[in-house]
């Protein structure tokens, strides 16, 4: 019978470990792998909100949209799994102005009590619909005012500025980061920003009919007119009345375009290419919403362009 080999004495082999060390036997260095810290958890109520997060947080935050770029964000209903969201958040960025109306009970029904929510359009000149809708465009913090503040790029830049400080306050570690983060894409916005002034400046005729009141900030920042809604108040049908109006003012001016969104009915912008022959152009007031429009900055170029195009049509 062949014999087992002696067992090593635990105690002997620590030694022997010790005085190795002790006279730099084991010159190799013992590496203890830190596990990287774990990025923020952060939700957002609409994809413009994310694609800002995520374009100065980079690799530092994770990022959920409870919008993906389709739903109309007055009559969202939150699901199950947003509530999980938010639960897992440390911070939540919204507009407020009341857009999220239903964002509200979500973060109560969390009760995340560790959860930073941060309303980005403080600070924003706000414009105010003609036909004033408080349920729709009124905010839990008494402001008063069309809500669509981000189809402005220079409100863009305000939106910037509270993501950009909600992340420093949170994550002071990566500050630097953070800040030259948003300084890089501050230099993109502007550059867009001027590219797209340049281009409507060439137009001849800059009038259209809204469907529902999106595009106020848009049309006073690149100088656009908008001759009359469809839609005042977001939720509702227009009258009879009121599209008689609309079909009369088309005819009467001359009106070459209808500006409707993906995220609404076709009905009521198709009844008035029906009757006038007007041209119906349909856009997206969220990132993601229709093809190339994944990011900010691309649905900003794919709506004044496309928009544009129309414009310059028979």
């Amino acid at each position: 019978m062949v014999p087992s080999p002696p067992m090593l004495n635990l105690r002997c082999v620590c030694v022997c470990w010790a005085v190795a060390l002790s006279y730099g036997l084991l010159t190799a260095p013992l590496i203890f792998a830190a596990s990287p810290a774990e990025p923020l958890n952060i939700v957002v109520t609409i994809p413009v909100l994310k694609d800002l997060t995520e374009q100065v947080g980079g690799p530092y935050v994770h990022v959920t949209s409870l919008l993906s770029g389709y739903e109309n964000e007055h009559t969202y209903s939150p699901k199950p799994s947003d509530l999980v969201a938010v639960r897992k958040a440390r911070l939540l960025f919204k507009v407020g102005i009341g857009l999220e109306v239903w964002a509200v009970s979500l973060v109560k029904n969390a009760g995340n009590l560790s959860l930073l929510v941060v309303t980005t359009s403080k600070g924003v000149a706000l414009l105010q619909d003609v036909a004033h809708d408080d349920a729709a465009h009124g905010g839990e913090e008494g402001e008063r005012g069309n809500p669509h503040i981000w189809m402005d790029p220079e409100n863009a830049m305000v939106m910037l500025q509270h993501i950009t400080d909600a992340l420093i306050a949170v994550d002071p570690a990566h500050a630097t980061e953070y800040r030259a983060n948003q300084a890089a894409y501050l230099r993109k916005l502007a550059q867009l920003r001027g590219e797209l002034t340049e281009r409507v400046a060439r137009l001849a005729d800059r009038r259209f009919i809204a469907h529902h009141p999106a595009w106020p900030y848009l049309a006073r920042r690149f100088g656009l007119q908008i001759i009359g809604t469809i839609q005042p108040q977001s939720g509702g049908e227009p009258s009879a009345l009121q599209l008689h109006g609309l079909i009369a003012a088309i005819k009467k001016d001359r009106i070459k375009v209808v500006v409707s969104e993906v995220q609404l009915s076709q009905r009521f912008p198709g009844l008035l290419a029906k009757e006038t022959g007007v041209q119906v152009v349909v856009l997206t007031t969220l990132p993601g919403g229709l093809p190339h429009t994944e990011t900010y900055l691309d649905m900003l170029r794919y709506n004044v362009l496309q928009l544009a195009h129309a414009l310059e049509g028979p």
